[in-house]
Parts: C-alpha cells; structure tokens; sequence
C-alpha cells in the first residue's frame, strides 16, 4: 500500500546529508577520503542509489496494482477510513523492515569497499623488494 514511503524518506534524509557532507570535504579538502580513498558522500551517494532505486521500482509496482492513483489522496487505502489503520501497520512493519534492511545491506558494502581499499593502499605503500 504505501510502504514505499518509508525509504523514500529515508532516501530524501541522506540526499540532504550527503549534500551537506559534499560541503563540508570540499572545504576540509577530502582529507578523510586519504586514508581509504573513499569519501563519506561517495559512501552516502551508494545509499541514496539503493534507497531511490527501491523507492521508485516500489512506486511502480504499486502504479502497476492501483494501490496508488494520479488524484487525491493518492494512495487508494486512504479512501476508505477502515483500510487506514493497515496502511499505517504496513508502513510501520513492512517499510521500516525494508528501510533498516537496505541500510544494513548498504553498511556491509561499505565495510567491503573500505578493506579492499585499505589492502590496496597497504599494497602500494609495500617498498617492492628488488632481487638479483
């Protein structure tokens, strides 16, 4: 019904964080993104694109099954004063559940990228041993 709306809101928090993020390394320089080469609004960016993604493949489907309408109030379950209460359990259930799912997908990318990309930098940094 409207579970997609959960991480739609999630997806429009951290597109202003990420924004807001983006300021701030352009000022500091990206001295963090140093360390592992990877930046916090790059990080967040991978978030945003999961987030958004979901978020408007979910719309469609529901387009697609008449659960959401182009006139007021927009999502058929509103229509009726009885389907409100399941629409807000679905919401509560089944989009936070989605939401905190695709965060913690998203956290364990990031934890990948950020060992790779300290075993390349400890690569590089190895002096190369040179052999008769």
């Amino acid at each position: 019904m409207a579970c997609f709306l959960v991480p739609m809101g999630e997806a429009i928090v951290t597109t202003i964080v990420q924004k807001v993020v983006e300021k701030r390394e352009k000022k500091v320089g990206g001295e963090a993104a140093i360390k592992t080469g990877l930046s916090w609004s790059r990080k967040l960016s991978w978030l945003n694109k999961l987030l958004w993604g979901g978020t408007i493949l979910l719309a469609f489907e529901h387009v697609w099954h008449g659960e959401i309408v182009p006139w007021p109030p927009f999502l058929t379950a509103m229509e009726n004063p009885a389907d409100v209460a399941p629409m807000l359990h679905e919401v509560a259930t089944i989009g936070v559940g989605m939401a905190v799912f695709v965060t913690i997908i998203w956290w364990i990318i990031v934890m990948i990228a950020e060992a790779k990309a300290k075993a390349v930098l400890e690569v590089k940094a190895k002096p190369v041993s040179g052999g008769a």
